[in-house]
């Protein structure tokens, strides 16, 4: 099949689904219609990419055969697939919806159960990458669900991703997203802590962090937040209210799994604090503000 045989819908179109989107239809396939629940930039998406935006969930199954959703956390992904109502699991036969937001395993266990009960299949698409991936196609991403259904979809997921992994069963690939973001929300703690003392100590921090990328306390977040941390630019990629949300995922998993996760627990607890003083919409960076000195107003 050619690209422009599938013809795809958007749920979701903040930076990372409007990215999505809009690397498809480079891609030429066939985005036909848009969706989210701030109407306007549904349709200011729409008039960019020549699609319809839809306001009603039901319009984008009727519309594609292929409904990638990028939504904010479990209620919002309760909502879009509701048993009753406007839904997108109206007409939904023969449909594929892949499902790329970071949320509780289990909801993507439901999800595809749902979706079987209308005639449809589900597959969840983890995204470890931040927006401008999401705009080049670049993606690392983890699916989990049947793999007849991986495979069937696998010609928008190789578009979408320069790196895909088959993970296995519905919700294994949520799990895997989850633990990679309680140890990179981790990392960003540890580095905000080390530079921030580093700070203190009136040490050159651009020295300090050769010395890191250099030692054991090298990471990928030195590469990618180390010099946003020093200079406070915190312009956001992967927001503090996420990492908040995705640790505590992480720690739900291992409560039930009778794990013990203190650094997991007290990364969370930094972000719920940077949420708490008004920040949460900076960038994960942004926890720097609580450890360099004078920062924390």
């Amino acid at each position: 099949m050619a690209n422009s045989d599938y013809t795809i819908g958007v749920v979701g179109v903040g930076r990372m689904g409007a990215n999505i989107a809009r690397h498809l239809n480079d891609e030429g396939f066939s985005v036909e219609a848009v969706y989210d629940i701030r109407a306007e930039v549904a349709s200011d998406l729409a008039s960019e990419l020549g699609c319809e935006a839809h306001t009603e969930l039901a319009g984008v199954t009727a519309a594609a055969d292929y409904i990638i959703t990028v939504v904010t956390d479990d209620a919002a992904m309760g909502t879009i697939y509701a048993e009753s109502g406007d839904s997108l699991l109206q007409g939904a036969q023969g449909k594929v919806f892949i499902n790329c937001a970071t949320i509780t395993p289990q909801i993507h266990v439901d999800v595809e159960g749902l979706a079987e009960q209308a005639g449809a299949n589900s597959l969840e698409g983890c995204m470890a990458s931040s927006i401008t991936q999401a705009r080049e196609g670049t993606l690392y991403l983890m699916c989990g669900g049947k793999r007849a259904v991986f495979d069937q979809a696998s010609p928008i997921l190789e578009s979408m991703s320069t790196n895909l992994i088959y993970i296995g069963t519905a919700g294994q690939a949520a799990q895997v997203k989850a633990l990679v973001n309680m140890v990179m929300n981790i990392n960003t703690a540890g580095l905000a802590e080390g530079l921030g003392l580093g700070a203190a100590l009136g040490l050159d921090l651009n020295m300090l962090m050769e010395v890191f990328s250099q030692t054991g306390a090298n990471s990928r977040v030195l590469e990618t937040d180390g010099e946003d941390m020093v200079i406070r630019d915190h312009e956001c990629y992967f927001s503090a209210d996420h990492a908040a949300k995705d640790s505590g995922i992480a720690l739900s998993l291992a409560q039930d799994a009778g794990v013990n996760l203190p650094l997991a627990e007290a990364t969370k607890a930094q972000f719920e604090l940077l949420k708490e003083k008004g920040k949460g919409d900076l960038d994960k960076s942004g926890v720097a503000e609580l450890t360099f000195p004078g920062r924390d107003d």
